[in-house]
């Protein structure tokens, strides 16, 4: 980082002092940003890897021809040494993240890996959902014990490998609410960063990580009213543009939010399904009995999440409502009435197409206040996908759609010229 190569040019010139260039590495160092220390770490986890994936062939290269406990002194042999690793960094590297971290990950897969033998050493029966509820509850003392980020990131993947082993691809034989256990038991490492390392780059990985395993583990919750998991879906991703959108996350940089992202494009994606009339047909065929509904999973889950969501919005806003709401934060609430008309007419999706209209005009609208290429694109992309879904589904002639095409083309271009043309005239 160039800033820190000057710190000692800039004091020996005397425009800052020595307290201040203190100041300034100690502040880059919290932050995580040291350039070496953060390659140190980077080669350290993988080295710690490659040497145990390593270790792990080398035996099993001779496995066959090993006696039990031959087989068994070397099943716990990469697990002695990762605590043994651990220990140490404990002890004589505690304030070292590359120690910890390598350390850490080593251990980890080490305690997969003798599970895994010693299971089947003695045959021990099993499925690969309570496998992987063993290890990552075992591996859960890693993230703070060792205040080990990349355990952590590991941990969230693998929980999130076990719920969709046990509900979607081990269901009805298995059952998966135990994430959100497991999922509960992880955040306060999360919270840790969040106060600690806001601007590290594994504050940045779990920004991501966290928002694609409830995206993906959400489902396991539909079990017969399904049709109400699209709310359950829209509040989720209501609730990740929200908190994407709150003053902490709008300091970090675009690619930092996975929250946005995530939120904001889920929204747009799942909008523009429902702009065709299929789910609706099968909606306003089903029949929905209010006692059973009540009771049914998908139901709490999505009032739980919409309060959340709700919450959220009023938490946002407070004070800035004059301001004005950006469309996609209201999108969850617009959806729930959108769905209770759906119930009972062929009026929703028209609702929705219109809707989806409106975030298209109004993130241009944005873009071209700010003054920001990027959001006036993300609005032209949206319309031009509006549009080309209603190629598939209109009884327009072949002539008609083409002029479409053309016509959002030129947008595109004419949007463009006209920014690029007010950033010159203002420089």
């Amino acid at each position: 980082m160039s800033i820190l190569k000057d710190i000692p040019e800039l004091i020996e010139a005397g425009l800052i002092s020595q307290e201040t260039g203190d100041n300034i590495q100690e502040y880059y160092k919290k932050k995580g940003r040291l350039p070496s220390q953060r390659l140190f770490v980077v080669f350290g986890v993988l080295g710690a890897i490659l040497v145990g994936l390593g270790i792990i062939l080398i035996i099993a290269h001779n496995w066959d021809e090993l006696s039990k406990w031959t087989k068994t002194i070397f099943a716990f042999l990469p697990l002695l040494i990762g605590q043994l690793l651990c220990g140490f960094t404990l002890v004589k590297r505690k304030e070292s993240m590359a120690w910890r971290e390598s350390a850490s990950a080593f251990l980890f897969f080490s305690i997969g890996a003798s599970i895994s033998l010693v299971s089947q050493i003695y045959n021990i029966p099993g499925d690969l959902g309570s496998f992987l509820f063993s290890w990552m509850l075992l591996c859960l003392p890693l993230l703070y014990v060792m205040q080990s980020s990349i355990s952590s990131l590991l941990y969230l993947a693998g929980i999130c490998y076990y719920a969709a082993e046990t509900g979607y691809w081990s269901y009805p034989e298995a059952e998966s609410y135990s994430y959100w256990g497991l999922l509960l038991l992880g955040l306060p490492h999360y919270y840790f960063l969040y106060k600690r390392k806001p601007g590290s780059n594994f504050m940045l990985f779990h920004n991501w990580v966290i928002p694609l395993s409830l995206l993906i583990t959400l489902g396991i919750i539909a079990k017969d009213a399904e049709q109400l998991m699209f709310i359950a879906y829209f509040s989720l991703f209501g609730v990740f543009y929200l908190i994407g959108d709150s003053a902490f996350f709008n300091r970090q940089g675009l690619w930092s939010n996975g929250y946005k992202i995530i939120g904001s494009l889920s929204s747009v994606i799942l909008l523009l399904v429902l702009s065709f009339d299929g789910f609706w047909e099968e909606l306003r065929d089903t029949d929905f009995l209010l006692r059973e509904l009540i009771r049914a999973p998908e139901f709490f889950t999505s009032m739980l999440i919409s309060l959340l969501a709700a919450a959220l919005l009023y938490l946002n806003y407070k004070g800035k409502w004059r301001k004005g709401i950006k469309p996609l934060a209201v999108t969850f609430a617009v959806f729930i009435l959108i769905f209770m008309i759906g119930l009972s007419s062929s009026l929703a999706v028209l609702l929705v197409n219109i809707y989806v209209l409106i975030i298209s005009v109004l993130t241009i609208i944005n873009g071209a206040k700010e003054d920001h290429l990027g959001i006036l694109n993300y609005g032209l992309l949206i319309l031009s996908a509006l549009i080309m879904c209603r190629f598939f589904d209109t009884d327009l002639s072949f002539v008609m759609r083409g002029v479409l095409f053309v016509i959002v083309g030129l947008g595109f271009f004419a949007a463009n010229y006209l920014m690029l043309k007010k950033r010159k005239g203002n420089e």
